[in-house]
């Protein structure tokens, strides 16, 4: 019956591990929101602290990076872990961003929730009816 278990603790890490590679593949989820004079950005990367994570802005992509240590010298016998450890993600933004112009307005992490706000641009000019 060792065996059984055994084999079967095996195979839950490895599907754990499969598991992480594609959530850190496809994570992190981000949401985004255009309104007349900037855009802001909700990107949920839970489990990471605050110096973890590193943004930069090149143009309209967006690089968010982010790693966390992981200990090899564990108390428990770890059976199944599909959080992600890094995220390495590169997002273009739905709006034109000269080079040289990046701005970013603000930049918070709050329980999980990284919320970036870019201001906008106005090209043109507004024309009113009569």
């Amino acid at each position: 019956m060792g065996l059984v278990k055994s084999m079967a603790n095996e195979m839950m890490k490895e599907i754990g591990n499969k598991s992480r590679e594609f959530y850190e593949f496809v994570l992190p989820p981000v949401d985004m929101h255009l309104d007349d004079d900037k855009l802001t950005m909700l990107i949920d990367i839970p489990g990471f602290g605050k110096k973890d994570i590193k943004l930069s802005l090149d143009g309209n992509i967006l690089s968010i990076q982010a790693c966390k240590e992981t200990s090899d010298e564990e108390k428990h016998s770890m059976i199944c872990n599909q959080r992600p450890n890094i995220i390495d993600k590169k997002i273009r933004l739905p709006i034109e961003v000269k080079e040289g112009e990046e701005t970013v307005s603000s930049a918070k992490y709050d329980k999980g929730v990284l919320t970036i706000t870019i201001p906008v641009q106005k090209h043109g000019k507004d024309i009113t009816i009569e």
